[in-house]
Protein backbone atom coordinates (compact mmCIF):
# COMPACT_ATOMS: atom_id res chain seq x y z
CA UNK A 1 0.00 0.00 0.00
CA UNK A 2 1.28 3.52 -0.70
CA UNK A 3 1.74 5.77 2.31
CA UNK A 4 -0.89 8.45 2.92
CA UNK A 5 1.50 11.06 1.56
CA UNK A 6 2.08 9.08 -1.62
CA UNK A 7 -1.66 8.47 -2.11
CA UNK A 8 -2.46 12.12 -1.52
CA UNK A 9 0.22 13.05 -4.03
CA UNK A 10 -1.29 10.75 -6.64
CA UNK A 11 -4.77 12.18 -6.15
CA UNK A 12 -3.54 15.77 -6.10
CA UNK A 13 -1.76 15.19 -9.39
CA UNK A 14 -4.85 13.49 -10.75
CA UNK A 15 -7.07 16.43 -9.81
CA UNK A 16 -4.67 18.82 -11.52
CA UNK A 17 -4.73 16.58 -14.57
CA UNK A 18 -8.54 16.54 -14.61
CA UNK A 19 -8.71 20.33 -14.49
CA UNK A 20 -6.63 20.40 -17.67
CA UNK A 21 -8.53 17.47 -19.16
CA UNK A 22 -11.98 18.88 -18.48
CA UNK A 23 -11.62 21.27 -21.38
CA UNK A 24 -9.46 18.78 -23.22
CA UNK A 25 -11.56 15.73 -22.72
CA UNK A 26 -12.69 16.53 -26.19
CA UNK A 27 -8.99 15.75 -26.17
CA UNK A 28 -10.40 12.48 -25.04
CA UNK A 29 -12.45 12.92 -28.08
CA UNK A 30 -10.79 15.30 -30.50
CA UNK A 31 -7.96 13.02 -31.54
CA UNK A 32 -10.37 10.55 -33.07
CA UNK A 33 -12.49 7.57 -32.27
CA UNK A 34 -11.87 4.25 -30.63
CA UNK A 35 -13.34 2.08 -27.82
CA UNK A 36 -13.03 -0.35 -24.98
CA UNK A 37 -12.68 -3.82 -23.72
CA UNK A 38 -14.50 -6.47 -21.78
CA UNK A 39 -16.35 -9.82 -21.77
CA UNK A 40 -15.58 -13.30 -20.57
CA UNK A 41 -14.11 -15.92 -22.91
CA UNK A 42 -16.22 -19.07 -23.19
CA UNK A 43 -14.99 -22.58 -22.48
CA UNK A 44 -13.46 -23.08 -25.92
CA UNK A 45 -11.63 -19.79 -25.70
CA UNK A 46 -10.42 -20.58 -22.20
CA UNK A 47 -9.05 -23.92 -23.33
CA UNK A 48 -7.41 -22.68 -26.50
CA UNK A 49 -6.34 -19.29 -25.22
CA UNK A 50 -7.97 -17.74 -28.29
CA UNK A 51 -11.44 -16.27 -28.95
CA UNK A 52 -13.76 -18.40 -31.06
CA UNK A 53 -15.19 -16.31 -33.89
CA UNK A 54 -16.51 -17.28 -37.31
CA UNK A 55 -16.33 -15.88 -40.83
CA UNK A 56 -20.04 -14.99 -40.89
CA UNK A 57 -23.10 -14.72 -38.69
CA UNK A 58 -26.78 -14.76 -39.68
CA UNK A 59 -28.34 -11.45 -40.61
CA UNK A 60 -31.97 -12.62 -40.57
CA UNK A 61 -33.67 -13.75 -37.38
CA UNK A 62 -35.96 -12.80 -34.53
CA UNK A 63 -33.14 -10.86 -32.84
CA UNK A 64 -30.22 -8.90 -34.25
CA UNK A 65 -26.75 -10.40 -34.35
CA UNK A 66 -24.01 -8.57 -32.47
CA UNK A 67 -25.80 -8.91 -29.13
CA UNK A 68 -25.74 -12.60 -28.24
CA UNK A 69 -24.60 -13.85 -31.69
CA UNK A 70 -21.68 -14.09 -31.51
CA UNK A 71 -21.80 -14.02 -27.74
CA UNK A 72 -20.05 -11.28 -25.76
CA UNK A 73 -17.60 -13.90 -24.46
CA UNK A 74 -16.35 -14.68 -27.97
CA UNK A 75 -17.04 -11.39 -29.71
CA UNK A 76 -15.11 -10.26 -32.77
CA UNK A 77 -11.76 -8.55 -32.27
CA UNK A 78 -12.69 -5.08 -33.60
CA UNK A 79 -15.65 -2.73 -33.29
CA UNK A 80 -17.09 0.66 -34.10
CA UNK A 81 -19.88 2.50 -32.30
CA UNK A 82 -21.25 5.28 -34.49
CA UNK A 83 -24.04 7.64 -33.39
CA UNK A 84 -25.98 9.47 -36.09
CA UNK A 85 -28.50 12.31 -36.21
CA UNK A 86 -31.43 11.70 -38.52
CA UNK A 87 -31.95 14.36 -41.19
CA UNK A 88 -34.92 12.59 -42.79
CA UNK A 89 -37.63 15.18 -43.49
CA UNK A 90 -40.60 13.00 -42.54
CA UNK A 91 -41.69 9.52 -41.51
CA UNK A 92 -41.70 8.29 -45.10
CA UNK A 93 -38.06 9.33 -45.57
CA UNK A 94 -37.16 7.75 -42.24
CA UNK A 95 -38.73 4.47 -43.40
CA UNK A 96 -36.70 4.68 -46.61
CA UNK A 97 -33.56 5.23 -44.54
CA UNK A 98 -34.32 2.02 -42.61
CA UNK A 99 -34.77 0.11 -45.87
CA UNK A 100 -31.43 1.42 -47.15
CA UNK A 101 -29.66 0.55 -43.91
CA UNK A 102 -31.12 -2.95 -44.10
CA UNK A 103 -29.98 -3.41 -47.69
CA UNK A 104 -26.43 -2.30 -46.92
CA UNK A 105 -26.19 -4.36 -43.72
CA UNK A 106 -27.55 -7.44 -45.48
CA UNK A 107 -24.90 -7.14 -48.22
CA UNK A 108 -21.99 -6.25 -45.97
CA UNK A 109 -22.59 -9.08 -43.49
CA UNK A 110 -22.95 -11.65 -46.28
CA UNK A 111 -20.14 -10.35 -48.47
CA UNK A 112 -20.00 -10.54 -52.24
CA UNK A 113 -19.10 -8.65 -55.38
CA UNK A 114 -20.30 -5.00 -55.51
CA UNK A 115 -22.41 -3.88 -58.45
CA UNK A 116 -20.53 -2.65 -61.54
CA UNK A 117 -21.91 0.83 -62.29
CA UNK A 118 -19.74 1.45 -65.35
CA UNK A 119 -16.72 3.64 -65.95
CA UNK A 120 -18.75 6.87 -66.14
CA UNK A 121 -20.04 6.53 -62.57
CA UNK A 122 -18.29 6.65 -59.18
CA UNK A 123 -17.47 3.07 -58.18
CA UNK A 124 -20.07 1.22 -56.14
CA UNK A 125 -17.47 0.26 -53.54
CA UNK A 126 -14.34 1.83 -52.03
CA UNK A 127 -12.32 -1.35 -52.79
CA UNK A 128 -10.74 -1.08 -49.33
CA UNK A 129 -11.30 -4.83 -49.02
CA UNK A 130 -10.58 -5.57 -52.66
CA UNK A 131 -12.97 -6.35 -55.51
CA UNK A 132 -14.73 -9.15 -53.60
CA UNK A 133 -16.07 -8.02 -50.21
CA UNK A 134 -15.55 -10.70 -47.51
CA UNK A 135 -18.07 -11.12 -44.69
CA UNK A 136 -15.16 -11.34 -42.18
CA UNK A 137 -17.44 -12.01 -39.21
CA UNK A 138 -19.16 -8.62 -39.58
CA UNK A 139 -22.30 -7.92 -37.57
CA UNK A 140 -24.34 -4.73 -37.90
CA UNK A 141 -26.57 -3.87 -34.94
CA UNK A 142 -28.98 -0.94 -35.11
CA UNK A 143 -30.28 1.00 -32.11
CA UNK A 144 -32.67 3.95 -31.83
CA UNK A 145 -32.14 6.84 -29.42
CA UNK A 146 -34.94 8.52 -27.46
CA UNK A 147 -34.54 11.69 -29.55
CA UNK A 148 -35.90 9.84 -32.61
CA UNK A 149 -39.25 9.69 -30.80
CA UNK A 150 -39.71 13.47 -30.62
CA UNK A 151 -42.35 15.34 -32.68
CA UNK A 152 -40.53 15.05 -36.06
CA UNK A 153 -41.95 11.69 -37.10
CA UNK A 154 -45.04 11.19 -34.94
CA UNK A 155 -43.50 8.28 -33.03
CA UNK A 156 -43.78 9.57 -29.45
CA UNK A 157 -46.55 7.17 -28.43
CA UNK A 158 -44.49 4.20 -29.69
CA UNK A 159 -41.28 4.90 -27.77
CA UNK A 160 -39.91 1.91 -25.82
CA UNK A 161 -41.09 2.12 -22.23
CA UNK A 162 -37.72 2.84 -20.56
CA UNK A 163 -35.90 4.67 -23.36
CA UNK A 164 -34.60 8.13 -22.42
CA UNK A 165 -31.49 10.31 -22.72
CA UNK A 166 -28.54 8.78 -20.92
CA UNK A 167 -28.56 9.51 -17.20
CA UNK A 168 -25.63 11.56 -15.89
CA UNK A 169 -24.32 10.00 -12.69
CA UNK A 170 -22.46 11.94 -9.95
CA UNK A 171 -18.97 10.83 -11.04
CA UNK A 172 -19.48 11.45 -14.78
CA UNK A 173 -17.79 14.20 -16.81
CA UNK A 174 -20.15 14.54 -19.80
CA UNK A 175 -19.08 16.13 -23.08
CA UNK A 176 -21.98 17.05 -25.36
CA UNK A 177 -20.03 16.29 -28.54
CA UNK A 178 -19.75 12.64 -27.45
CA UNK A 179 -23.28 11.99 -26.23
CA UNK A 180 -26.67 10.71 -27.42
CA UNK A 181 -27.86 10.38 -31.02
CA UNK A 182 -30.99 9.45 -32.97
CA UNK A 183 -29.41 6.22 -34.22
CA UNK A 184 -26.60 3.94 -33.08
CA UNK A 185 -24.83 1.56 -35.45
CA UNK A 186 -22.61 -1.03 -33.78
CA UNK A 187 -20.19 -2.78 -36.11
CA UNK A 188 -18.12 -5.78 -34.99
CA UNK A 189 -15.75 -7.73 -37.23
CA UNK A 190 -12.61 -9.85 -37.26
CA UNK A 191 -10.37 -7.14 -38.79
CA UNK A 192 -10.23 -3.33 -38.55
CA UNK A 193 -10.32 -2.71 -42.31
CA UNK A 194 -13.70 -4.47 -42.43
CA UNK A 195 -14.99 -1.99 -39.86
CA UNK A 196 -13.60 0.97 -41.83
CA UNK A 197 -15.09 -0.35 -45.07
CA UNK A 198 -18.53 -0.89 -43.52
CA UNK A 199 -18.89 2.55 -41.92
CA UNK A 200 -17.81 4.24 -45.18
CA UNK A 201 -20.29 2.18 -47.17
CA UNK A 202 -23.14 2.96 -44.80
CA UNK A 203 -22.32 6.67 -44.64
CA UNK A 204 -22.12 6.88 -48.44
CA UNK A 205 -25.54 5.34 -49.01
CA UNK A 206 -27.35 7.26 -46.25
CA UNK A 207 -25.80 10.71 -46.52
CA UNK A 208 -29.10 12.38 -47.46
CA UNK A 209 -30.92 11.07 -44.38
CA UNK A 210 -28.45 10.81 -41.50
CA UNK A 211 -25.19 12.42 -40.41
CA UNK A 212 -22.50 11.21 -38.06
CA UNK A 213 -22.67 12.74 -34.58
CA UNK A 214 -19.76 10.86 -33.00
CA UNK A 215 -17.83 7.66 -33.64
CA UNK A 216 -15.38 5.55 -31.69
CA UNK A 217 -13.60 2.33 -32.61
CA UNK A 218 -12.35 -0.38 -30.32
CA UNK A 219 -10.40 -3.59 -30.02
CA UNK A 220 -10.88 -6.66 -27.86
CA UNK A 221 -8.08 -8.04 -25.73
CA UNK A 222 -7.38 -11.73 -26.41
CA UNK A 223 -7.21 -14.11 -23.43
CA UNK A 224 -3.83 -13.68 -21.74
CA UNK A 225 -3.15 -16.44 -20.97
CA UNK A 226 -6.76 -17.74 -20.87
CA UNK A 227 -10.24 -16.78 -19.75
CA UNK A 228 -11.50 -13.21 -20.05
CA UNK A 229 -9.61 -10.48 -21.85
CA UNK A 230 -8.07 -7.60 -19.93
CA UNK A 231 -9.02 -3.95 -19.77
CA UNK A 232 -6.39 -1.21 -19.90
CA UNK A 233 -6.06 -1.20 -16.11
CA UNK A 234 -4.63 -4.70 -16.48
CA UNK A 235 -7.55 -6.60 -14.93
CA UNK A 236 -9.67 -9.31 -16.54
CA UNK A 237 -13.00 -7.86 -17.57
CA UNK A 238 -16.30 -9.70 -17.98
CA UNK A 239 -15.50 -12.88 -16.05
CA UNK A 240 -19.01 -13.07 -14.59
CA UNK A 241 -20.89 -12.26 -17.81
CA UNK A 242 -24.13 -14.31 -17.89
CA UNK A 243 -24.22 -16.92 -20.65
CA UNK A 244 -26.69 -19.32 -22.26
CA UNK A 245 -30.34 -19.31 -21.19
CA UNK A 246 -29.60 -16.88 -18.36
CA UNK A 247 -28.26 -14.32 -20.82
CA UNK A 248 -31.38 -14.72 -22.98
CA UNK A 249 -33.63 -14.16 -19.97
CA UNK A 250 -31.79 -10.95 -19.06
CA UNK A 251 -31.59 -9.36 -22.52
CA UNK A 252 -34.73 -9.50 -24.64
CA UNK A 253 -37.64 -7.14 -23.90
CA UNK A 254 -40.42 -9.51 -24.94
CA UNK A 255 -43.48 -8.37 -23.05
CA UNK A 256 -45.38 -5.53 -21.43
CA UNK A 257 -44.85 -2.64 -20.92
CA UNK A 258 -43.02 -2.52 -24.26
CA UNK A 259 -45.02 -1.57 -27.38
CA UNK A 260 -45.77 -4.52 -29.63
CA UNK A 261 -43.30 -3.47 -32.36
CA UNK A 262 -40.38 -3.39 -29.88
CA UNK A 263 -40.70 -6.92 -28.52
CA UNK A 264 -37.60 -8.91 -29.33
CA UNK A 265 -35.38 -5.87 -28.97
CA UNK A 266 -33.16 -4.81 -26.07
CA UNK A 267 -31.80 -1.71 -24.35
CA UNK A 268 -28.21 -0.87 -25.24
CA UNK A 269 -25.98 1.23 -22.98
CA UNK A 270 -22.78 2.73 -24.43
CA UNK A 271 -20.49 4.54 -21.98
CA UNK A 272 -17.13 5.91 -23.14
CA UNK A 273 -14.80 5.88 -20.16
CA UNK A 274 -11.35 7.39 -20.13
CA UNK A 275 -8.92 5.49 -17.92
CA UNK A 276 -6.25 7.61 -16.25
CA UNK A 277 -3.64 4.96 -16.85
CA UNK A 278 -0.60 7.03 -15.92
CA UNK A 279 -2.00 7.62 -12.42
CA UNK A 280 -3.20 4.03 -12.10
CA UNK A 281 0.31 2.76 -12.79
CA UNK A 282 1.53 4.56 -9.64
CA UNK A 283 -0.87 2.68 -7.31
CA UNK A 284 0.31 -0.37 -5.35
CA UNK A 285 -0.88 -3.80 -6.48
CA UNK A 286 -2.59 -4.40 -3.13
CA UNK A 287 -4.68 -1.26 -3.50
CA UNK A 288 -5.48 -2.03 -7.15
CA UNK A 289 -6.69 -5.50 -6.27
CA UNK A 290 -8.71 -4.16 -3.36
CA UNK A 291 -10.52 -1.73 -5.66
CA UNK A 292 -11.49 -4.52 -8.06
CA UNK A 293 -11.89 -7.36 -5.55
CA UNK A 294 -9.86 -9.69 -7.80
CA UNK A 295 -6.26 -10.76 -8.30
CA UNK A 296 -4.67 -8.96 -11.21
CA UNK A 297 -2.63 -11.93 -12.48
CA UNK A 298 -5.26 -14.71 -12.43
CA UNK A 299 -8.54 -12.81 -12.23
CA UNK A 300 -9.56 -14.89 -9.20
CA UNK A 301 -11.68 -13.21 -6.52
CA UNK A 302 -9.57 -12.31 -3.50
CA UNK A 303 -11.08 -15.20 -1.55
CA UNK A 304 -10.55 -17.72 -4.38
CA UNK A 305 -7.90 -19.42 -6.48
CA UNK A 306 -9.27 -19.41 -10.04
CA UNK A 307 -10.89 -16.79 -12.27
CA UNK A 308 -14.21 -18.63 -12.35
CA UNK A 309 -14.44 -19.13 -8.56
CA UNK A 310 -17.55 -17.57 -7.04
CA UNK A 311 -16.76 -15.07 -4.27
CA UNK A 312 -18.26 -16.07 -0.91
CA UNK A 313 -19.54 -12.78 0.48
CA UNK A 314 -21.52 -14.48 3.24
CA UNK A 315 -18.27 -15.78 4.72
CA UNK A 316 -16.77 -12.28 4.60
CA UNK A 317 -19.58 -10.00 5.87
CA UNK A 318 -17.24 -7.22 7.01
CA UNK A 319 -15.18 -7.11 3.83
CA UNK A 320 -11.94 -8.21 5.46
CA UNK A 321 -10.94 -10.16 2.34
CA UNK A 322 -13.00 -8.62 -0.46
CA UNK A 323 -13.65 -4.98 0.53
CA UNK A 324 -17.28 -3.93 0.80
CA UNK A 325 -16.65 -1.11 -1.68
CA UNK A 326 -14.78 -3.25 -4.23
CA UNK A 327 -16.05 -3.12 -7.80
CA UNK A 328 -17.15 -6.75 -8.06
CA UNK A 329 -18.99 -6.66 -4.74
CA UNK A 330 -20.91 -3.48 -5.56
CA UNK A 331 -21.65 -4.43 -9.16
CA UNK A 332 -22.92 -7.93 -8.39
CA UNK A 333 -23.74 -8.60 -4.72
CA UNK A 334 -24.80 -12.13 -5.71
CA UNK A 335 -28.06 -12.19 -3.78
CA UNK A 336 -31.46 -13.53 -4.81
CA UNK A 337 -32.76 -9.97 -4.83
CA UNK A 338 -30.08 -8.70 -7.23
CA UNK A 339 -29.95 -11.69 -9.59
CA UNK A 340 -32.28 -10.09 -12.16
CA UNK A 341 -30.18 -6.90 -12.18
CA UNK A 342 -27.31 -8.55 -14.04
CA UNK A 343 -26.64 -7.46 -17.62
CA UNK A 344 -24.76 -8.58 -20.70
CA UNK A 345 -21.54 -6.68 -21.37
CA UNK A 346 -19.91 -6.42 -24.79
CA UNK A 347 -17.14 -3.91 -24.18
CA UNK A 348 -13.94 -2.95 -26.01
CA UNK A 349 -10.67 -1.12 -25.33
CA UNK A 350 -9.76 2.12 -27.08
CA UNK A 351 -6.63 4.24 -27.55
CA UNK A 352 -6.88 7.76 -28.99
CA UNK A 353 -3.20 8.68 -28.73
CA UNK A 354 -2.32 11.79 -26.67
CA UNK A 355 -4.30 14.77 -25.46
CA UNK A 356 -3.13 18.37 -25.75
CA UNK A 357 -1.21 18.01 -22.48
CA UNK A 358 0.74 14.99 -23.72
CA UNK A 359 -1.20 12.52 -21.56
CA UNK A 360 -2.36 9.14 -22.84
CA UNK A 361 -5.98 9.06 -24.03
CA UNK A 362 -7.11 5.48 -23.62
CA UNK A 363 -9.84 3.57 -21.90
CA UNK A 364 -12.95 1.51 -22.10
CA UNK A 365 -16.07 1.55 -24.20
CA UNK A 366 -18.49 -0.05 -21.79
CA UNK A 367 -21.34 -1.65 -23.75
CA UNK A 368 -24.22 -3.47 -22.08
CA UNK A 369 -27.52 -4.97 -23.16
CA UNK A 370 -30.49 -5.04 -20.78
CA UNK A 371 -34.06 -6.20 -20.75
CA UNK A 372 -34.94 -3.29 -18.46
CA UNK A 373 -32.66 -0.26 -18.45
CA UNK A 374 -33.69 0.93 -15.00
CA UNK A 375 -33.90 -2.43 -13.23
CA UNK A 376 -30.51 -3.51 -14.53
CA UNK A 377 -27.93 -0.95 -15.66
CA UNK A 378 -29.13 2.06 -13.68
CA UNK A 379 -29.60 0.09 -10.46
CA UNK A 380 -26.10 -1.36 -10.74
CA UNK A 381 -24.57 2.01 -11.66
CA UNK A 382 -26.13 3.70 -8.64
CA UNK A 383 -24.40 1.16 -6.39
CA UNK A 384 -21.08 2.05 -8.03
CA UNK A 385 -21.35 5.79 -7.36
CA UNK A 386 -18.43 6.80 -5.16
CA UNK A 387 -16.50 3.52 -5.52
CA UNK A 388 -12.70 3.87 -5.12
CA UNK A 389 -12.15 3.37 -8.87
CA UNK A 390 -13.67 6.79 -9.62
CA UNK A 391 -10.27 8.39 -8.96
CA UNK A 392 -8.91 6.60 -12.03
CA UNK A 393 -11.78 6.56 -14.55
CA UNK A 394 -13.64 9.38 -16.26
CA UNK A 395 -16.93 8.57 -18.09
CA UNK A 396 -17.46 11.31 -20.66
CA UNK A 397 -19.72 10.09 -23.48
CA UNK A 398 -22.16 7.57 -24.87
CA UNK A 399 -25.89 7.12 -24.78
CA UNK A 400 -28.91 4.88 -24.30
CA UNK A 401 -30.37 3.17 -27.39
CA UNK A 402 -33.01 0.58 -28.17
CA UNK A 403 -31.66 -2.21 -30.38
CA UNK A 404 -34.63 -3.03 -32.59
CA UNK A 405 -35.93 -6.57 -33.20
CA UNK A 406 -34.24 -8.60 -35.90
CA UNK A 407 -34.93 -8.53 -39.63
CA UNK A 408 -37.06 -11.62 -40.23
CA UNK A 409 -36.31 -12.38 -43.90
CA UNK A 410 -35.35 -10.89 -47.25
CA UNK A 411 -38.60 -8.89 -47.49
CA UNK A 412 -38.31 -7.40 -44.00
CA UNK A 413 -36.36 -4.29 -42.90
CA UNK A 414 -35.19 -2.58 -39.72
CA UNK A 415 -38.03 -1.22 -37.54
CA UNK A 416 -40.65 -2.05 -40.19
CA UNK A 417 -43.31 -2.67 -37.52
CA UNK A 418 -42.61 0.80 -36.11
CA UNK A 419 -42.67 2.70 -39.41
CA UNK A 420 -44.71 0.78 -41.99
Amino acid sequence: MPTMTEHESINASRRGFLRGAAAGAVGTAVTGSVLIGGARADADAANSGQPTTADSYPFHGANQSGILTPGPSDKQAFSCFAAFDSTAANKSELAQLMRTLTTRARFLTAGGVPEDLGVSQPPADSDVLGPDVPSDGLTVTLGLGSSLFDDRYGLASLKPAKLKPMTIFPNDSPESAWMHGDLMIQLCANHPDTIHHAIRDIAKHTRASMQLRWKIEGYAAPPRPSGAGRNLLGFKDGTANPTGALATDLVWADGAPEPEWARGGTYQVVRIIRMLVEFWDRVSINEQEGMFGRRRDSGAPLDGNAETDTPDYAADPNGNVIPLDSHIRLANPRTAKTANQRLIRRSYNYDLGLDENGDIQAGHVFVAYNQDLERQFETVQKRLVGEPLIDYVQPFGGGYFYAVPGVADSSDWYARALLA
